[in-house]
């Protein structure tokens, strides 16, 4: 019975249009709870809930994010359960003499209450740290090389996806799945060629929304000469002529984070810093550089200014400096009238 629930519960999700990923990943988490409490969803009660979600933040330190989604499965599963729409309460109640009932509330869970609830360890690179962690990059590749090895193709892939990441503020994955047409002209951008713009096509997608696009300008003058000479000079050199992808398979998550992980500690810089520190870091310094907040943004996909908060931030302390140069400016062309 239970293992029937799951496949209809399953079915509905992917009748949301919610990705499969979504999908199988609810279906394990309930799949987690029903073995940790030993019981079947029609004996399952709050204090179980209680029990599992409290084992989970003492014994496995999870994130809060991480404890809501998990409770999120659960309730929608129960929700799903007890809809007298398919009958499973009825059911149950007939074979086992007792119906699932909804065991996830606002008063057992956590609540969302803020509109940024990312690891406040998380951070962005400082212009030294992330100047330090290009030629880094650049200092493996010549070294792999300088022995000969195939190696250095890949590292050369990776150094361009970091490179990459940064100069549009692009997500992981929106970076991995990029492909040699989603560059092309700005008309108001000459100066930057070919490369005047990146179209992200696997932007990140709302629930039950297809992936989310976006055009990103191009803002660093040295950008172009980074792609086009990975496409000129080294793409071809993986045999990848007539695929868009590097090679046929596109690199995963978890090689981009190995990779990056091994530089970190290479260079002695702390956990703070992860593969999204170069989105970080793409706001915070043309934010820091004077661009408008609105476009950036614009630029990084954002629906609502709060999702950017650096921005609100620094923007609003830019503001206040330029009144105070004013301010001092123009007591200082006031004094130097009186004295002249």
């Amino acid at each position: 019975m239970f293992t029937a629930m799951l496949g209809w519960f399953a079915n509905q999700q992917l009748a949301r249009n919610l990705a499969r990923s979504t999908v199988e990943g609810r279906e394990n988490t309930v799949k987690a709870f029903a073995a940790y409490v030993n019981a079947f969803p029609w004996q399952w009660t709050p204090a179980m809930v209680d029990e599992w979600l409290g084992d989970l933040r003492s014994l496995r330190d999870l994130k809060r994010s991480t404890i809501r989604s998990y409770s999120e499965a659960v309730r929608s599963f129960c929700h799903f359960a007890t809809d007298p729409l398919y009958e499973w309460a009825s059911t149950c109640e007939e074979r086992f003499g007792s119906h699932p009932v909804q065991v996830v509330h606002e008063w057992n869970t956590a609540v969302h209450v803020q509109d940024n609830e990312a690891d406040a360890k998380k951070r962005a690179f400082t212009k030294a740290e992330l100047h330090a962690f290009f030629a880094h990059c650049d200092d493996e590749v010549a070294r792999i090389r300088a022995f000969g090895r195939k190696g250095w193709l890949p590292a050369f892939r990776d150094a361009t996806l970091f490179k990459t990441a940064y100069a549009f503020g692009t997500r992981r994955n929106e970076t991995r799945m990029l492909d040699a047409a989603d560059f092309g002209r700005n008309p108001h951008g000459a100066e930057y060629g070919e490369f005047g713009l990146c179209r992200v096509r696997f932007g990140k997608a709302k629930k039950g929304s297809p992936p989310k696009r976006r055009s990103v300008l191009t803002v660093w003058d040295w950008t172009p000469d980074i792609l086009d000479e990975w496409f000129t000079d080294v793409r071809p050199l993986f045999g990848a002529e007539g695929n868009p992808a590097e090679r046929g398979l596109r690199i995963g998550c978890q090689r981009l984070n190995s990779r990056f992980i091994a530089y970190r500690q290479a260079l002695g810089m702390d956990e703070g810093l992860d593969f999204h520190s170069f989105r970080r870091s793409y706001v915070t310094h043309l934010i820091e550089d004077g661009w408008d907040p609105r476009f950036v943004q614009e630029q990084v996909g954002h629906d609502h200014a709060s999702t950017t908060p650096a921005s609100a931030r620094t923007s609003a302390l830019a503001r206040c400096r330029r009144h105070l140069d004013g301010t001092v400016a123009a007591a200082l062309e006031s004094q130097n009238r009186r004295q002249s």
